[in-house]
């Protein structure tokens, strides 16, 4: 006989989630850092992709936010670059929740998202050499191949697996 699980279980589950994809999170950005594809001009993050984990559960917005200002402090991001980035991912990542229900749009939120907050922190922060109109354009590649393109074949592949039973019911 099955029973239902207590409001504790369920939050023990979600903090455990969301703990989860955070270091999910660091791990994939850590593999870019090696490649040098983690910062810079030119980013791309693999660990962007796990913004499709919000179309299945309210614990990857936070897992993500702080997977991201824990990369971001271990690759050796700078102080603006660290509260800024995080909160872009915090921003993305909840307006993919948001959006769960019309799943191609809400792969756009972080692209959206980062794409305003990071070419700004590059050009002004970091003091790379490019313009702003270069950084927006980088910034907006990485995103896009990153949360769209890999983020959908991600989010298309568990929804066919029928993942849903890992993270509990949908959250329609």
């Amino acid at each position: 006989m099955k029973t239902k699980p207590t409001a504790a279980k369920k939050r023990i589950f979600s903090v455990t989630l969301a703990a989860v994809i955070a270091a999910l999170y660091v791990a994939l950005t850590y593999l870019c850092n090696l490649m040098g594809l983690a910062s810079g001009a030119i980013q791309l993050r693999f660990s962007e992709a796990l913004a499709a984990l919000c179309l299945f559960t309210p614990a990857a917005v936070p897992g993500l936010f702080v997977g991201c200002l824990l990369a971001n402090f271990l690759t050796g991001c700078i102080p603006w670059d660290i509260a800024l980035g995080s909160l872009a991912t915090l921003l993305g990542s909840l307006g993919a929740y948001l959006l769960r229900k019309k799943p191609p749009l809400a792969l756009f939120m972080p692209v959206i998202s980062n794409t305003l907050v990071i070419p700004p922190v590059l050009k002004w922060c970091y003091g790379f050499e490019g313009s702003l109109g270069y950084f927006i354009s980088t910034v907006f590649a990485g995103e896009l191949i990153s949360c769209v393109f890999i983020g959908y074949a991600l989010y298309s592949a568990l929804d066919r697996s029928g993942v849903k039973r890992i993270f509990g019911r949908r959250q329609d």
